[in-house]
């Protein structure tokens, strides 16, 4: 596997030791289950139902989650949704959608649950590699907000698409461009802190150190420490209410974003 190079093999080894395979096909699982065997030393774990499933994913964290289209009586995509935004050791694991229901929706359903990369059945032994190595060995921004939480979608497939019209992660964009993009998030959390309480959180906290990141490359002591007051409030657990404060004074900065003043600078 891997064209020979053990070096390259061992990193992917060491990075999948645990993996739950969530199918009721119990011939397919058999058939991936050997072949994810030829990397090195896997714990494999079997699950025919999300259900069933979902049990293993808090019991055994697995380090790589394989998972089956709707279509097969085994809704993937609504497992990965809830390991996504569920407090679990392995919701930012990898995920991958192993299916014969190859359809641009599936396609993009699957993207959107926040799910690594697809593999449509039947697949080769280059398939697989391919999926295992984009997953373990070239890691994607994380985007936690409310609507979505999961890999930057933008890299979807990655290790089947190079093309030209490929775009890069936002850890390479502009800091008005990361500053404007944490603050919708932002934004939008402080909406849903009612709807959905834990999630809204968890985006504000994640939200509130990369705005940190942004306030420290451009020398904003004022954003920092907004940042900081936000940051603070979601590890502590602050009332709502000191929260929503938090919140609105990082609010004028995406008003200034908007009017091209500071944040476009």
């Amino acid at each position: 596997m891997f064209d020979g190079n053990i070096r390259t093999l061992q990193r992917i080894a060491s990075k999948m030791q645990r993996v739950l395979i969530v199918d009721p096909n119990t011939a397919a699982v058999r058939l991936l289950a050997d072949q994810l065997r030829h990397v090195g030393h896997v714990q494999i774990y079997h699950a025919t139902s999300i259900e069933a499933g979902w049990g293993m994913a808090r019991t055994v964290d697995p380090m790589l989650i394989f998972v089956e289209h709707a279509s097969s009586g085994c809704d993937g995509l609504a497992l990965a949704k809830k390991i996504r935004r569920s407090d679990l050791t392995c919701r930012e694991n990898p995920i991958i959608m192993c299916t014969a229901e190859a359809t641009a929706e599936a396609i993009f359903g699957a993207r959107d649950a926040g799910i690594h990369e697809f593999m449509r059945k039947p697949f080769t032994i280059k398939d697989l590699e391919r999926r295992l190595e984009a997953v373990t060995l070239k890691p994607r921004d994380w985007v936690e907000a409310v609507q979505y939480v999961g890999p930057d979608r933008r890299r979807f497939n990655s290790a089947e698409y190079t093309g030209p019209r490929k775009r890069k992660a936002d850890a390479s964009g502009t800091p008005a461009a990361r500053l404007s993009q944490a603050l919708r998030i932002v934004k939008s959390a402080a909406a849903a802190l009612d709807s959905d309480p834990a999630q809204a959180r968890r985006a504000l906290a994640a939200q509130a150190v990369e705005l940190k990141k942004v306030g420290e490359t451009v020398k904003d002591d004022r954003l920092v420490q907004a940042a900081v007051a936000l940051e603070s409030v979601t590890a502590g657990g602050m009332a709502r209410t000191e929260l929503v404060k938090r919140i609105d004074a990082l609010m004028g900065f995406l008003v200034e974003d908007d009017k091209g003043g500071r944040g476009a600078a």
